[in-house]
C-alpha cells in the first residue's frame, strides 16, 4: 500500500514538472510558429519537397541555420558549402551545451546529453531563467517538456508552411523572402547595441564575402570564408571585457 502511494506521488510530481515545462515553453512556441511557417514557405519555393523541409526541421532544429541553408539551396550552392556554413553558424551550440550541462549538476548525465540536442538560442535562454528546477525532483522532465514544446511547434510550423507554399500566391511567397534578412538583422542588432565593435565584425565578414565573389568564387564558398574569417577577426576587434560578456 505504501509503495503504491509513493508511486502515485512520484507520478504526480512528474506530471507537475511536465506541465510547468510546457508553460515555460509556451512563449517560445508562440514565437516559433510564424517563423517556422515562413521557413516552410521559403523552403518549398526554393524547390525542397515538404518531406525534405520537414526532415530538416526534425534533424537540424536551428532556425538561423535552416534559413541560411534554404537561401543557399535557392542559389544553387553545393552540399559541402551548405554543411560547412551551417556548421560554423551553429558552432555556438557547443558552448551553450557545455553551459547547460553545467547548470544541470543534479540531473543524471544520461538525461542531460539528450536534452542538449534540443538547445536553441531561445530554449537555452529560457532554461537559464529556470535554474532552480534542476535541483527539484524530476527536474529533467521540466526541461524535456520545455524543449519538446518548442521542438514540436517548430517542426509542425515548418510542415504547415510547406503545405501553404504550394497554394500561396507567388507574390506573397516572394515577399516572405525578406524574413531571411530580417531574421539575421534581428539577431545582429541587439549585439551591436551592446557592443558597437560587433558591427565591425559583421562589416568585415560582408566585405570578405563581397571580394570573394568579385574574384569569381561561387556564393557558397564566399559565405563560408566570409563567416570563418569574419568570425576570427573578432579576436583582434573585441576587447577582453566584451569577449567575456
Amino acid at each position: 500500500m505504501q509503495s503504491q502511494a509513493v508511486k502515485q506521488m512520484t507520478s504526480s510530481n512528474r506530471l507537475h514538472m511536465i506541465r510547468r515545462g510546457m508553460l515555460a515553453g509556451l512563449p517560445i512556441m508562440l514565437g516559433y510558429l510564424p517563423i517556422a511557417l515562413t521557413y516552410g514557405v521559403l523552403a518549398n519555393q526554393s524547390g525542397m519537397s515538404n518531406i525534405e523541409l520537414t526532415l530538416m526541421s526534425v534533424l537540424v532544429f536551428a532556425g538561423a541555420a535552416q534559413f541560411l541553408a534554404v537561401g543557399m539551396v535557392a542559389a544553387g550552392t553545393g552540399m559541402i558549402e551548405i554543411i560547412i556554413a551551417t556548421f560554423v553558424l551553429n558552432f555556438r551550440h557547443f558552448v551553450m551545451s557545455l553551459s547547460f550541462v553545467n547548470q544541470l549538476k543534479n540531473i543524471a548525465l544520461r538525461a542531460k546529453i539528450p536534452l542538449t540536442l534540443g538547445l536553441t538560442d531561445e530554449t537555452f535562454t529560457v532554461s537559464a531563467l529556470y535554474r532552480k528546477e534542476a535541483k527539484e525532483d524530476h527536474g529533467a522532465w521540466f526541461y524535456a517538456a520545455l524543449i519538446l514544446t518548442a521542438y514540436t511547434s517548430w517542426v509542425g510550423g515548418s510542415f504547415i508552411g510547406g503545405v501553404l507554399g504550394d497554394v500561396m500566391p507567388s507574390r506573397l511567397s516572394d515577399s516572405m523572402g525578406v524574413a531571411l534578412y530580417a531574421m539575421f538583422v534581428g539577431l545582429l542588432v541587439p549585439s551591436v547595441k551592446k557592443h558597437y565593435r560587433i558591427a565591425l565584425i559583421a562589416i568585415a565578414a560582408m566585405l570578405i564575402n563581397f571580394f570573394c565573389q568579385f574574384l569569381g568564387m561561387n556564393q557558397g564558398w564566399a559565405i563560408v570564408i566570409g563567416t570563418v574569417v569574419g568570425g576570427f577577426s573578432g579576436i583582434w576587434i573585441l576587447t577582453d571585457e566584451e569577449e567575456e560578456e
